[in-house]
């Protein structure tokens, strides 16, 4: 893998009885990218209650009822808001979960996501 850097280190001289006696040790560290990051979108439809949606955004998202008034009052006037950025299995995850709650309690909201 071209763009990994290996670090190599040596360990220090392990005591050992009455001499010093020395353990080389090599120890590879690879480094790792960092995954990429996908937005959890809610988009605003003409049914879907603001309650409900602020609920979704508590329940799911962990915001505070402040956050989620200011989220909610962006997707109901722009057409769609930012939920929060997770990683591509958490937010696919978290996609799947608002939308079934939602069709479970007959409202028509779309959560999506997309990269970021």
């Amino acid at each position: 893998m071209e763009d990994q850097k290996v670090d190599k280190v040596f360990l220090p001289p392990i005591l050992g009885g009455e001499d010093y006696q020395y353990d080389e040790e090599v120890i590879t560290r690879e480094r790792v990218k960092r995954p990429k990051m996908y937005k959890v979108l809610l988009h605003n439809d003409d049914y879907t209650t603001m309650e409900f949606v602020m609920h979704i955004l508590e329940r799911y998202f962990f915001k505070t009822p402040e956050e989620s008034q200011e989220i909610m009052l962006k997707v109901h006037n722009e057409g769609h808001g930012v939920c929060g950025i997770y990683t591509h299995e958490v937010a696919e995850t978290k996609a799947a979960q608002v939308t079934r709650l939602a069709r479970e309690d007959g409202h028509p909201l779309k959560c999506s996501f997309e990269e970021e």
